[in-house]
């Protein structure tokens, strides 16, 4: 490893950090929850980046306690491969296998992985050791890993308890927050359009993979009216969707770049009659009450129960 204008080259991985990216050294870049996660099924989680090209102004990162004040700015963890390699290693050997979310804070497949190809590396390094995946993006990349996420899905080892309710060690989703492009370009102006995400589900789906989509979050009074909200599970199952995740919309903090701040002056300048609707929804909270969420998730599953689509990755009772 050389540190600088550097590469560094990990058995079959090549990464060459050449560009003007912020670069820091990590301790550790695995991540364990305290319980799987209900909806994504993951029990660890591992980020090749901070701070995400996709830019999306509501993002949950923007604010909260998982990026204070994150500016528009990104950093690579040059020791990311070496440090990740170690980590799964130790896993491995007490065979604490478990789903890796790859990218939890920032998309696996922003504008740099095509360079750098960091997740490919750290993708490598989960086939090598046996570790089953969950990636969610808005970024067609992840079509140039198609061959590697199979080989994951086909040598990784599940925990005991999800081996009946699935039969891959890959699970993919495309995040999708409203089907209207203008919408979707003042909000995530580095992400695939709606429809290049809704067509990236179909050709996902076509080679066998299970993949759904991630409705999250849902724009209160703009995507989930019963119109939007139909659309958006119409077109995940006429694009082959396995399954439809809804949920809903969090804003973080009072600073310049918080997705609070950010999404306001998107409201202000686009839909200034809701303001008040969403002072009244969400006060002094950073998510919308008990009953709005359960509405939401009554329709959706109403909406899912209609169009004979999961509204979650696997069936509750496996």
């Amino acid at each position: 490893m050389k540190i600088g204008n550097f590469h560094i080259r990990h058995h079959d991985a090549f990464i060459n950090f050449t560009d003007m990216l912020q670069e820091k050294t990590v301790k550790s870049v695995l991540n364990k929850h305290k319980q799987r996660d209900d909806w994504f099924l993951d029990d660890y989680s591992v980020n090749p980046y901070e701070g995400c090209s996709c830019n999306c102004q509501y993002c949950y990162i923007r604010g909260s306690r998982y990026g204070l004040n994150m500016e528009n700015s990104l950093a690579v963890k040059i020791n990311g491969p070496l440090i990740l390699e170690k980590q799964l290693q130790a896993r491995a050997r007490k065979h604490q296998y478990g789903f890796v979310a790859v990218g939890s804070a920032t998309d696996a497949y922003i504008r740099q992985e095509e360079k750098f190809k960091i997740t490919e590396s750290y993708l490598k390094l989960l086939l090598r050791y046996r570790f089953p995946v969950f990636i969610s993006t808005k970024r067609t990349l992840i079509k140039r890993d198609v061959d590697l996420l199979a080989e994951i899905g086909r040598t990784a080892i599940l925990p005991a308890d999800l081996t009946q309710g699935l039969k891959s060690g890959i699970i993919l989703s495309v995040s999708l927050s409203t089907m209207d492009e203008k919408i979707s370009a003042r909000l995530e102006p580095g992400a695939a359009t709606p429809v290049e995400r809704l067509n990236l589900v179909a050709e996902l789906s076509a080679l066998g993979f299970l993949v759904g989509v991630n409705a999250i979050p849902i724009l209160p009074y703009i995507s989930d009216t019963d119109h939007e909200l139909e659309e958006i599970i119409s077109a995940a199952k006429k694009h082959n969707a396995h399954y439809v995740l809804v949920g809903g919309l969090t804003l973080f903090g009072k600073e310049p770049a918080d997705s609070k701040t950010l999404y306001y002056q998107f409201l202000e300048s686009n839909y200034p009659e809701l303001v008040g609707a969403y002072n009244e929804l969400y006060g002094n909270k950073y998510y919308p009450p008990r009953h709005y969420q359960d509405r939401l998730k009554q329709r959706a599953d109403r909406l899912c129960s209609h169009y004979q689509i999961r509204n979650c990755i696997i069936n509750d009772n496996f």
